[in-house]
């Protein structure tokens, strides 16, 4: 491959606001999934759907997210991350702005698919960030990055909550426009393009088959319990997903420039790497998931605290201001003992959180103790996770390796729902006619998370040898992208 020529002097302004623009279109990515949420149990009277096809807008979200990812990661490194990431952004914008002029539940759920692209949004940046920036200032950035999903879902449960409660629900879509919008300007002023590109035809047909066997996946994953895990059509996606992912392996194995390259992912650092990502969005979703209903119970229950959605999003917020506050601490972590360390101190801490929840879940108090302990050590663990991703790709494969491990964390976190949604349904009794989980219930699901982010402990001391970053100066004149690369393993 032809060295990519040195990129000329930038403005300095520029250069200072690339983080803070690629870490906001992050956390815009985080509060347009997010905002939704609150919506959910006034849709059916708002739209006149049932209560089945509004869970879509939630679901398609999910389902493009997973699908797309990988795809725009593979783009970014063929064709410029930021080119690709300024399209991701736009078309969250894009379904934004529909959601805005629309009551109608099928464009409501074509424009949240839309919004679903924006996943790829951290892999990207992540990807950016390594071509970018000095070593010394790249693994704190990097952890900023990755923290921005817990930053942007607290604050994003709260804000939505308000604006439904005092507001028109299409003002709060309106307002995500305007942010959507100015993201992708300051993203096209302020983020370089990286001049490093990895040549060749895109894989189309892999993509197709990434697609559907993804699609079948979660699909069954997420409708699991509605349907009926038992169910025919359940059935029928799971050995779909079997057959396809089968098939689709098999043909990127043949392919000169595969969309994902399977050979990689074999290195026990990288196949590992996935492995902890997938188990820790599984312990971190449930966090989320449980805390909201467990304080939403009715107080009847016994347990309960009754609280309001927009109390239960305050919550949720301390967490999302410690995964701010804690990213650079995991950025030292990792440069003083490696990330798999911060990785595996990560998930231990996860588990902490969840023995807290055990020992007491009926004070509020120190539900969110609980809750704020899992949130720093997810804070440790997502930080690690695309340095160690780094580390061991080579640079022209950054965005498309980082966009597989968020694949990785969105399996667990449709995993995850899934589970905890069994487990709170297996254990519920009536209230007032209508099942309500137990207090037992939600116990369960704390452990099973906590054991979950064990194991995710155990594959992150399992990823082999793993030092302290090396952070050599880039020689000058040398083209950025191309430094440190013995170093990081490409």
């Amino acid at each position: 491959m032809d060295q990519p020529a040195p990129i000329p002097p930038r403005p300095r302004l520029r250069d200072r606001l690339t983080v803070p623009v690629l870490a906001s279109g992050g956390i815009l990515m985080a509060v347009m999934q997010t905002v939704v949420v609150p919506l959910l149990p006034d849709l059916p009277r708002l739209t006149g759907a049932s209560a089945a096809t509004v869970s879509w807008t939630v679901t398609a979200t999910l389902l493009s997210g997973a699908v797309l990812t990988p795809v725009l990661g593979r783009a970014g490194d063929m064709y410029g991350k930021r080119r690709v990431l300024t399209a991701a952004l736009a078309l969250m914008t894009v379904g934004s702005v529909m959601c805005a002029l629309s009551s109608d539940i099928g464009v409501l759920i074509a424009a949240r698919a839309l919004q679903g692209a924006a996943a790829s949004v951290v892999p990207l940046s992540i990807s950016i960030l390594r071509d970018e920036l000095p070593p010394e200032r790249r693994g704190s950035a990097v952890a900023l990055m990755s923290s921005t999903v817990g930053i942007g879902a607290a604050l994003g449960l709260p804000l939505a909550a308000l604006v439904v409660q005092y507001a028109d629900w299409h003002t709060m879509f309106w307002l995500t426009s305007a942010l959507g919008a100015l993201g992708v300007a300051a993203t096209w002023w302020a983020v370089p393009e990286s001049p490093l590109r990895e040549p060749g035809r895109f894989d189309v047909a892999g993509a197709l088959g990434l697609a559907a066997g993804l699609v079948c996946l979660l699909l069954g994953v997420s409708q699991g319990g509605t349907w009926g895990w038992g169910s025919a059509r359940v059935l029928a996606l799971f050995l779909g997903a079997v057959v396809v992912l089968a098939l689709w392996c098999r043909q990127q194995l043949r392919t000169a420039r595969p969309l994902v390259d399977l050979r990689l992912v074999t290195r026990p650092r990288v196949g590992l790497s996935h492995v902890a990502a997938l188990l820790t969005g599984f312990a971190f979703y449930a966090n989320s998931l449980v805390t909201a209903q467990l304080v939403q119970a009715p107080k009847a229950t016994g347990y309960g605290l009754g609280l309001s959605i927009v109390a239960t999003g305050l919550c949720l917020l301390p967490g999302g201001v410690t995964m701010l506050l804690f990213s650079p601490l995991s950025a030292r972590i990792s440069a003083a003992r490696g990330p798999r360390i911060t990785l595996a101190l990560g998930a231990a801490v996860i588990a902490c959180g969840y023995a807290l929840r055990i020992a007491d879940s009926r004070d509020l108090w120190m539900i969110i103790l609980g809750a704020t302990v899992v949130a720093t050590g997810t804070t440790l663990a997502y930080s690690a996770l695309p340095t160690l991703i780094l580390r061991a790709v080579p640079a022209a494969q950054t965005a498309s390796a980082n966009g597989v491990n968020v694949l990785m964390r969105t399996i667990g976190q449709a995993v995850s729902s899934a589970a905890v949604a069994a487990v709170l349904v297996h254990h519920s009794s009536p209230l007032g006619g209508v099942p309500v989980p137990t207090l037992h219930g939600y116990l369960l699901a704390f452990a099973l998370a906590g054991t979950v982010a064990l194991a995710a402990c155990a594959a992150a001391l399992s990823i082999p040898g793993d030092g302290p970053a090396r952070g050599t100066r880039r020689h000058r004149g040398a083209p950025r992208g191309t430094r440190d690369e013995a170093l990081e393993g490409a």
